[in-house]
């Protein structure tokens, strides 16, 4: 059991706050279980029997509150979000995400009724008095998490169509916690998998994430296809399931694409996504039969997909511009008797802000083609890397700009002096010792 040391100050404080106005306050969702489990907690959730407006008056500053759905927020002195929220009971759903009518709740338990599993149906009450604690666990949470299992509260079909996105949820929380969705619930997920097409996009990827993030993503994908969820959310994968590939490669593309996501070591969601869909399109593209099969322009397909289902995943132009340069990119060799050239090329398309990125995907690419690591050459390729960028990289960097130019020229401002420029650059590309001023400037009057 958990130690009263393991309450953080601000929340104890918000406790006491309940207790001298003689209100029930209970710490109830992930807070708890993941207390049971010993694990690190991100977020504090309460329910109390106050209203809104009762809490504001107990809180009148640095808080603040969501009426429509009786959650009121309070903002702790780490700027972090305590949020509370009033008793409520079953309620009616209309759209498979937000219910349209909200039922005030007259007790702790009539609350955990509503919620979505077990293993988050635990209240705790904090005596502050002797520092005691009182678990309230009506539907046996703690069994479920010694257990290790996500059982749907009540019936789980209503569970899912109260509100789709706990299906996805189920997923994450197998993940996150090693833990395995319960038959009945898992049956009623695939049954109802069609619901998330209901789900905003954001809310899709927000989970999404959170399973690519987990210690298990290649876990929760072979879930998500098994639960009918990954057709809704990216079926483009399914067509790589049992194709197979050639040479060195020893798995299909399906496990091939998970592999190289499990072994892709980031804590980017993007750059794992990445991983996943590198080779989305190779059924797409491929000719030919075992091993004369080709998958000739693959990433360019592929990214053309990833961005795709980028859209529908509401990411942002950064991260859709991140995940397309990762996958169109992906197919580059870290042999180390490469020309500085031709280093310099491949930065420029992936971009110096994505270099960590791709070699982590591509480490992940060589781990998921069951081949084994070669550190030394990956380390020798990064140093390249470091040393090219620290030669002129673009116009800009030469040590005369187009003012030299037109002085030592006598030319006018116009579309010649980038010319005159583009020609010098191309010299000191080739031999970076050329950029030196006195150098450039006699390079002028050769021009």
């Amino acid at each position: 059991m958990f130690q009263f040391k393991q309450i953080p100050k601000p929340v104890i404080d918000i406790i006491q706050k309940f207790n001298q106005h003689q209100a029930e306050i209970y710490i109830v969702g992930g807070a708890v279980r993941d207390l049971i489990l010993n694990q690190s907690i991100h977020d504090w959730d309460f329910a109390t029997n106050l209203t809104t407006n009762q809490m504001h008056e107990l809180f009148p500053k640095n808080s603040f509150c969501n009426n429509n759905y009786g959650t009121f927020s309070i903002v702790g002195p780490h700027k972090q979000i305590f949020e509370i929220t009033t008793y409520r009971k079953d309620e009616q759903y209309s759209d498979s995400r937000h219910p349209s009518k909200l039922n005030w709740g007259k007790s702790i338990k009539e609350d955990l009724g509503r919620r979505d599993f077990t293993v988050n149906t635990i209240a705790l009450k904090i005596n502050l008095k002797n520092k005691s604690f009182q678990l309230i666990d009506p539907f046996n949470g703690q069994q479920d998490i010694k257990n290790k299992i996500i059982r749907s509260v009540g019936n789980a079909s209503d569970r899912f169509s109260e509100d789709a996105l706990r299906m996805l949820r189920a997923v994450r929380l197998a993940c996150q916690l090693s833990f395995v969705i319960e038959d009945k619930t898992f049956s009623a997920i695939q049954k109802q998998a069609h619901l998330l097409s209901n789900i905003a996009g954001e809310r899709i990827r927000d989970e999404l994430f959170k399973i690519l993030l987990s210690s298990q993503p290649a876990f929760g994908m072979v879930v998500l296809k098994n639960a009918n969820l990954l057709e809704i959310i990216m079926p483009e994968l399914l067509i790589g399931i049992d194709f197979q590939q050639k040479g060195h490669h020893v798995y299909n593309v399906w496990e091939h694409n998970l592999r190289s996501m499990q072994n892709c070591q980031t804590s980017d969601p993007i750059t794992k996504l990445a991983a996943l869909l590198h080779d989305v399109a190779k059924p797409i593209v491929a000719q030919g039969k075992g091993e004369a099969r080709t998958f000739y322009n693959h990433e360019v397909v592929g990214s053309r997909i990833a961005v795709k289902i980028g859209k529908r995943l509401k990411l942002s132009n950064q991260q859709l511009d991140k995940l397309f340069r990762l996958v169109r990119w992906h197919m580059f060799t870290c042999q180390t008797d490469q020309s500085d050239r031709a280093i310099r090329r491949f930065i420029r398309r992936v971009t110096p802000d994505y270099l960590d990125d791709m070699i982590a995907l591509r480490r992940g690419d060589r781990l998921g083609s069951g081949s084994r690591e070669t550190s030394w050459r990956w380390e020798l390729f990064k140093k390249r890397l470091i040393e090219v960028q620290k030669q002129p990289f673009k116009v800009t960097d030469l040590k005369i700009n187009g003012r030299d130019v037109m002085q030592a020229l006598n030319l006018k401002p116009g579309p010649k002096i980038g010319q005159i420029l583009d020609k010098l650059f191309k010299q000191v590309e080739g031999n970076p010792k050329l950029n030196q001023r006195h150098v450039l400037l006699e390079k002028l009057e050769e021009i």
